[in-house]
């Protein structure tokens, strides 16, 4: 994974800024290069009737300026250690499509995003609409930081050798490289992870099957364990550090997340129909709506997707 350029959106209204933390992080052991970025909008300075256009620009300079003093704060203390970081602002709307300009010109290699805000107890990775967006449309790997402590510990790839969710097989090969590159880069314990469920015995209508439920189960068992050490075969990984569980992702997977502790989870999302109408996979949406640590998302490269549809 080439880490060279990292874009980091920037909420300035907010405190704390975990997206900025982690990249600042993964940039003090790399050296990466920072853009910080802050996009606004207010829909009374677009074209109100109260103001003219010239009180309209004033008011927005005014804004922008405002946005880019407190990018240049944050990124003040950054630079006196060493570190190469750019500020920018802009202006658009929806939030999304402002990033996503940015993002085609600058051509980062990795870009970081808070999740939205959790209050409360509540620990779970919250996804506003602007997060749903980016992981749907981002076409570079992107990383959703949650608000909960780091500690940058352990990381985990969760994984598809049989390609149930419509992955192209080449998807897994990048999350174990970048599952492997992190770990060593970052010193984080790097975990692998595939689940399967069986279908339930109380779904199955058919009689042969009803008689042969166990040996249907553990031929299924079988033939995701055999798949999973095949896909891993070629790597040093400690049998330890390769998990195969029985169950379906939504559950096996933040539950796995929360009992081992796991700070970053790398999942492969596709993207399905027409660019406008993109989603991540059904797999992935549900296991985000109880994940509780940070996530980092990978696409298949244009080819992968390509050859998957075929």
């Amino acid at each position: 994974m080439n880490l060279r350029q990292l874009l980091v959106v920037i909420d300035p209204a907010q405190e704390p800024q975990p997206a900025l933390e982690r990249a600042v992080w993964l940039a003090r052991h790399g050296g990466a290069a920072l853009e910080l970025l802050a996009c606004e909008f207010e829909q009374n300075l677009d074209g109100s009737l109260l103001f003219d256009e010239r009180q309209h620009e004033q008011a927005r300079s005014a804004l922008l300026a405002h946005r880019q003093a407190r990018l240049e704060e944050l990124a003040a203390p950054l630079r006196a250690e060493g570190l190469q970081v750019r500020t920018e602002v802009r202006w658009g709307r929806p939030l999304h499509r402002t990033i996503l300009g940015r993002i085609e010109e600058l051509k980062p290699d990795l870009v970081f995003k808070a999740a939205t805000r959790n209050h409360g107890l509540l620990r779970r990775l919250l996804l506003g609409n602007t997060c749903w967006q980016l992981l749907r449309h981002c076409p570079v790997p992107l990383w959703l930081a949650h608000h909960g402590q780091w500690q940058g510990r352990r990381l985990c790839a969760a994984l598809d050798p049989l390609h149930d969710a419509d992955k192209p097989a080449q998807l897994d090969q990048r999350l174990i490289a970048t599952a492997r590159e992190l770990g060593e880069r970052l010193r984080m314990d790097a975990h692998y992870l595939h689940c399967h469920a069986p279908l339930p015995r109380s779904l199955v209508f058919d009689a042969e099957l009803v008689a042969t439920y166990d040996a249907y189960v553990e031929r299924g068992n079988r033939q995701h364990r055999q798949a999973f050490e095949r896909l891993l075969a070629p790597y040093a990984i400690p049998a330890s550090h390769r998990h195969l569980e029985q169950g379906y992702p939504e559950e096996v997977i933040p539950r796995f997340v929360r009992d081992r502790q796991i700070d970053l989870l790398l999942m492969g999302a596709i993207a399905r129909g027409h660019l406008d109408n993109a989603l991540i996979g059904n797999t992935a949406e549900r296991v985000l709506e109880a994940l509780e640590c940070d996530l980092l998302i990978l696409k298949p490269q244009p080819w992968e997707s390509s050859a998957a549809r075929q």
